[in-house]
């Protein structure tokens, strides 16, 4: 069973908008959530301890940004860990 995969992003995000190239890239779908809000940017920063966008779960982990999911995919553990 594939893993749910959540992007929390904000509009304008260069780096939201390479981690989600990334993502269709690979035919991984994903869920965009808006970070836009002072309340979701909190709650980001409480579980992930970054004020930084994007960042990506998948399934209930936090991986972290682009950096961090372009390096899994470069390793060449993404797919799996999206069980794909």
């Amino acid at each position: 069973m594939a893993a749910h995969v959540r992007v929390y992003t904000t509009t304008v995000c260069p780096y939201c908008i390479r981690a989600k190239a990334l993502l269709k890239k690979r035919g991984i779908t994903y869920e965009e959530i808006d970070a836009g809000d002072d309340a979701t940017r909190d709650w980001l920063v409480q579980v992930t301890g970054r004020k930084t966008v994007p960042q990506i779960f998948i399934g209930e982990n936090a991986i972290g940004g682009f950096d961090e999911l372009a390096a899994l995919d470069a390793r060449g553990e993404l797919m799996g860990m999206v069980g794909a």
